[in-house]
Parts: C-alpha cells; structure tokens; sequence
C-alpha cells in the first residue's frame, strides 16, 4: 500500500469520524444535562437530610450541654465548699507555725546579738592593738628615712665642699 492509499484512508476515516462526532458530541451534552439535573436532586435531597439531621444535633447537643452545665455547677459548688474548709484549716495551722517561727527567730537574733557584740569588742581591741603597733612601726620607718635623708644630705654637702674647694 502506498503512501497515497494510506492517505485517502485516513482521510476516509477523518471524514467518517468528522461526520459522526456531532451526533456523538450532541448525545454526549444531552447526557451530560441529564446527569447534572440528576445530582442536582441528589444534592438538594441530601442537603434537606442534612439540616434535619443537624438540627436534630443541636437539640441533643444542647440538652447534653444543659445536663453538663448543671452537673459542673453542682461539682463547682461541692469543690469551693472543699477549698474553703482547707484553705480555713491551712491558715490555722500556718499562722501557728509562723507565731513558733517568730519566736524562735527574735531568741535566735537576740543571742546572735550578743554574741556579735562580743566579736565586735573583741575585733577593735584587736584592730586597736595592731593599730598601735603600726604607727609604732611607721613611725620607725619614718624616723629611719629621715636619718638616711640627712646622711645623703650631708654627704651631698661635703661633695659640694669639696668640689668648691677644688676649683
């Protein structure tokens, strides 16, 4: 078969496929419309079914809602009747132990006191004492710097009497 041959079929074929397709394109739409109104109930039915169902829902979820509420209310109740005993129970006790705290802490501070006073006394004797020796000690070193300063001062003036006499 030749080249032409298997031209003039296909266009054979085109030309029988294009005389077809509008019939089949036409069916086609047809069937198209018709499964669209068809959904288009389906959608319409199930969104009726749907509001009533959710309605239904919140009937019930309200009446569940209400049944919670009061029950928490009654639990709310009982556990602030709870919390106050404790917290009244808690308080006596704590004011108790803070009252024993008290008192064991000013006879603690007080014998701290005493015993920081000592060591105070004690301290400034001590700083007194090593005080004293200190300026004892200063006053050493400073009279031992004065009697160098006057010997350098009198070496200095012997050098300078002897260089006046050797000129």
């Amino acid at each position: 078969m030749t080249t032409e041959e298997r031209l003039y079929k296909l266009e054979g074929i085109v030309e029988g496929v294009m005389a077809t397709l509008p019939e089949r394109i036409t069916s086609l739409e047809n069937r198209m419309d018709l499964l669209r109104q068809e959904l288009k109930g389906d959608i319409a039915a199930l969104r009726q079914e749907f509001k009533g169902e959710m309605a239904a829902l919140r009937q019930e979820f309200k009446g569940e809602m209400a049944a919670l509420r009061q029950e928490f209310k009654g639990e709310m109740a009982a556990l602030r009747q709870e919390f106050k005993a404790e917290t009244a129970a808690l308080e006596g006790r704590l004011g108790e132990q803070m009252a024993s705290l008290r008192q064991e802490l000013k006879a603690e501070m007080g014998s701290l006191e005493g015993r920081l006073g000592e060591q105070m006394a004690s301290l400034r004797q001590e700083l007194k004492g090593d005080m004293a020796s200190l300026r004892q000690e200063l006053k050493a070193d400073i009279n031992t710097a004065l009697n160098r300063l006057m010997l350098y001062f009198s070496a200095l003036a012997v050098l300078l009497a002897l260089l006046t006499l050797w000129r």
